[in-house]
């Protein structure tokens, strides 16, 4: 998955409007116009369509969180350390952070898009890298997760592309 299909089906799924988007880009710190925004959204095979970069996914991943949970103040010696790898399993962590999920909701949002899955399988999921029981997710599972997001906060199933 690309992060501009990410950011959409996000969108859709969150009913966030384009102002709404650039104020959570705004909350991590990055400056994005609306005209821009419009293109990131825009389909690949589309004019005037601009690659989301992974810094700008983390941007908006944050800014999430950031206005969903509120501002998280550093403890003494902590230096926040920026993603310089984003990958599914990041995308899929910094969204249960935001939306305040629990296992027992991430499952129940995976359910509603027809996948069954175990708490020992989905907390494999948020496991560090070089941890023996990590698994990679991958763009399938996060496609259906945000199939299932956009259910449970729509009821409806979404569009797809």
């Amino acid at each position: 998955m690309t992060n501009n299909d990410i950011l959409r089906r996000l969108r859709y799924a969150l009913d966030i409007s384009n102002p709404a988007m650039v104020d959570i880009f705004k909350l991590s710190g990055c400056n994005i116009e609306q005209p821009t925004l419009l293109k990131f959204l825009k389909k690949e095979d589309e004019d005037d369509y601009i690659e989301c970069s992974n810094p700008l996914m983390t941007f908006f991943l944050d800014g999430l969180i950031t206005k969903n949970r509120g501002r998280r103040e550093p403890t003494d010696g902590q230096v926040a350390k920026p993603d310089t790898n984003l990958t599914n399993n990041t995308i899929l962590k910094k969204l249960r952070i935001a939306l305040d999920f629990k296992e027992d909701d991430m499952i129940a949002v995976m359910k509603l898009a027809d996948i069954v899955i175990s708490k020992s399988e989905l907390s494999a999921l948020f496991r560090n890298k070089g941890h023996k029981n990590y698994k990679e997710c991958g763009d399938q599972f996060l496609r259906n997760f945000l199939k299932g997001l956009t259910i449970r906060l729509r009821n409806t199933d979404p569009i797809e592309d």
